[in-house]
């Protein structure tokens, strides 16, 4: 494996030299095995307790690690300055001569950046990172990835004693809305072009020599913003803090804390116990996306005009409804666009938040529909069956126009309604396994989180969640 440094090397200024502190004990617990062939990795370096580069112990040759800088708005309110506090970029792993991905260990230790923290992660926090980056990508949803967990017997103090762990996370950039935000802020205009030059440089090799390459890059971060957040609604994730420190320039989701996936449809959801008010819910999070959004542009002010910036801004929301009718419509069972569409969508989910109606698995029984049978398979989810009976002839009625067999529309329609979702108590099973020092769970679970859209995966990872698992709390420190 080759690592470059190109941060360390082109960005003076925008990080700290800061190599990891070892965990006292620690052992490789789970890797990524498809991940890691993708990457090339060693299998040697799982071999036994593996190589000391998964716990912080020791590095690969090439690898120069450093702690980013950058600042934030967190929950609506400037935070100042953030940076890596407990993860550290260990190096960039080419892949080839165009493509690279930064290798970013968390769980790390102390960086100058750790405010009041303790440089470390837990074994709770490491297990849902892993689990959802996995559980998104396997979606077809961009995410950062994860590679490795690592365990100790070292304790970590949260609301109670835990025991420290660290996660190799696989990303092609690092970069954040709050870099920007950082040095435009503290007036310091040349480190923000210069950094808008890096990203341009590595990750939109294309606009390089454009005259208004400016207006074309940030005009692209608002469309893959837009996007990204319209696949989260589509299959019901809630990411939980969604701060400017915590939104990729690339699109990808990241940061990984108290994120829940919708069980029983409220559109008010709140994932984040410490959300008081319910900044982040469901619904929420394509306005908190243009909220963001205008942070950036604020940010790049001294790179392009007012109007400009105006004018990017303005691709968010056709763009956004774009990708989210389309995701939307193929949910349906839908291949063409008809005027009624959205009605038929809207009663819907109307139908589905009166009724608490588990999000996945409604949309999972309506792939089953046939539409030659008067009687539709979900029609026993619903308390209202007159008002479902209602909705479901006008919804018949759309498929027959369609002009498409059963066989093909249902599908299609399994290629868009998974099957399997990250479920809060299903990650919880597995962390109170691996808590115990047992991978088994957190193994099964993963496979599954890999064929999401199939019928053959197994049947505990299809069902609704038990009462208990609807009432967990998720915090910030998850």
């Amino acid at each position: 494996m080759l690592f470059d440094n190109s941060w360390q090397r082109e960005l003076p200024g925008f990080y700290t030299p800061q190599a990891p502190a070892a965990l006292k004990g620690g052992r490789l617990f789970y890797h990524n095995a498809p991940l890691a062939q993708t990457l090339g990795v060693d299998s040697a370096l799982f071999s036994g307790e593996g190589h000391g580069v998964w716990h912080g112990a020791a590095l690969l040759p090439g690898m120069e690690p450093l702690a980013q800088v950058y600042s934030g708005h967190q929950f609506g309110v400037w935070a100042g300055q953030l940076g890596d506090g407990r993860g550290i970029l260990l190096g960039e792993q080419r892949l080839s001569e165009q493509s690279k991905v930064d290798w970013h260990l968390k769980g790390a230790g102390l960086t100058p950046y750790s405010r009041m923290g303790d440089g470390r992660a837990v074994i709770r926090s490491t297990v849902r990172e892993f689990l959802a980056s996995e559980a998104l990508f396997h979606l077809g949803i961009p995410s950062t990835r994860a590679l490795t967990i690592a365990i100790s017997d070292e304790p970590v103090y949260r609301e109670t004693p835990e025991r420290g762990a660290t996660l190799m996370r696989i990303a092609e950039s690092h970069l954040r809305f709050g870099h920007f935000e950082h040095f435009f802020y503290s007036q310091q205009q040349d480190k923000v072009q210069q950094l808008a030059d890096y990203a341009l440089r590595h990750h939109w090799p294309h606009l390089v020599n454009e005259a208004d390459k400016y207006l074309l890059w940030f005009t692209d971060i608002v469309e893959r913003t837009a996007r990204l957040i319209a696949q989260w609604q589509s299959v019901g994730f809630t990411h939980g803090v969604m701060n400017t420190d915590n939104m990729s320039l690339l699109g990808l989701t990241i940061d990984y804390g108290p994120y829940g996936f919708l069980d029983d449809y409220q559109p008010g959801f709140i994932c984040n116990h410490s959300d008081y008010q319910g900044r982040y819910s469901f619904e929420n999070q394509p306005m908190i996306g243009l909220w963001n959004l205008n942070r950036l542009a604020h940010a790049l002010s001294g790179l392009l005009s007012v109007e400009q910036l105006k004018q990017a801004l303005s691709r968010y929301e056709p763009e956004l409804m774009r990708e989210w009718g389309e995701r939307m419509r193929a949910k349906l069972g839908f291949t063409q666009a008809d005027s009624g569409d959205n009605a038929l969508l809207v009663d819907l989910l109307s139908l589905m938040t009166q009724e608490r109606s588990d999000y996945t698995l409604t949309f999972r029984l309506l792939s089953d529909t046939q539409q030659q049978e008067a009687r539709s398979p979900l029609r026993d989810e619903f308390m209202d069956r007159e008002a479902f009976d209602g909705w479901y002839q006008r919804y018949r009625t759309r498929l027959l126009q369609e002009g498409i067999s059963d066989a093909e529309r249902q599908q299609r329609m399994k290629t868009a309604n998974p099957a399997v979702v990250l479920r809060n108590y299903l990650a919880q099973q597995a962390i109170e396994e691996a808590e115990k020092g047992e991978s088994g769970a957190l193994a099964r679970l993963h496979q599954a989180l890999q064929q999401p859209f199939s019928d053959e995966t197994a049947a505990e990872y299809r069902q609704r969640p038990p009462d208990w698992g609807k009432t967990l709390e998720v915090s910030c420190s998850s």
